[in-house]
């Protein structure tokens, strides 16, 4: 029996002592994958996220649930008789840079509109009503000056009663960095032979250049302010079949054009 008993020892494995190393290295592995995950995460990138947000919501509104009724993971019924839906997008993401050209936009419309409340007061206290006139078009603030209040008929040259208006108008324009459009207009009627003007493209053309001249000359404005045009009798705001008609045809406009934001963010 003794024999047995040593032979069964001598034969037995020995014990191995570093069978602790598998559970260390199993440790080290998932230690490493837990910083990879970390890493992973920290360089989120928010469009594919919103992506498979809309994606995962779409697929539990959908999903039938255990219960009667299938109402979906979420809770909403969907009904079995229409066509799935497509998911319901979510609120854009507004950038900051978005953002500033939204303030930038409702700062230049504020200045815009105050400035036509200020023309509008200097035209009402001057009793200007019949001389000038000012609207808010989609281009623009627009100041239709009459041209009998600028010029003598058939003329160019700036009559003296007009300058106190060009002055306030000067003075609105400094604060603003807008573009100011001035525009020449005529009627239909042609221009008598042995004029100065040949037609009323020159003469159009002649009058928007006068009362540039007289900002940037008079007024000391800066030139790159500015954009001038002559349209003759091209573009009327009434008919001119009648002498009130054609008066009011007869005109200069002088407008502050809306600003595009992308421009003047730069």
């Amino acid at each position: 029996m003794r024999r047995r008993s040593r032979r069964g020892a001598a034969s037995a494995a020995p014990e191995n002592h570093e069978r602790w190393l598998i559970t260390y290295s199993d440790l080290i592995t998932l230690l490493l994958i837990f910083f990879v995950v970390l890493y992973a995460m920290s360089q989120l990138d928010v469009k594919k996220y919103e992506v498979l947000a809309q994606s995962l919501q779409f697929q539990f509104n959908k999903s039938d649930a255990v219960l009667d009724g299938g109402r979906g993971v979420t809770g909403q019924a969907i009904d079995d008789g229409s066509p799935l839906q497509s998911p319901v997008p979510s609120k854009p993401v507004i950038s900051r840079e978005e953002t500033g050209k939204e303030q930038l936009k409702r700062l230049q419309e504020e200045e815009l509109q105050n400035l036509m409340k200020i023309i509008q007061t200097y035209i009402k206290d001057h009793k200007l009503q019949d001389r000038v006139y000012v609207a808010d078009t989609p281009k623009g603030i627009a100041i239709r000056l009459n041209d009998l209040f600028l010029f003598d008929l058939g003329r160019a040259q700036l009559k003296k009663e007009a300058t106190p208006v060009l002055d306030k108008l000067s003075s609105l324009f400094k604060s603003l960095d807008n573009t100011v459009s001035i525009e020449g207009h005529t009627d239909n009627l042609p221009i008598n032979p042995g004029g100065q003007y040949a037609d009323n493209w020159e003469l159009s053309a002649a009058r928007s250049l006068s009362v540039l001249h007289y900002f940037i000359g008079s007024s000391k404005l800066a030139p790159t302010k500015f954009e001038i045009a002559g349209y003759a009798d091209t573009r009327p705001v009434t008919s001119n079949s009648t002498e009130s008609g054609r008066s009011k045809n007869r005109r200069v406009e002088i407008t502050v054009l809306r600003a595009s934001t992308d421009a003047a963010a730069k």
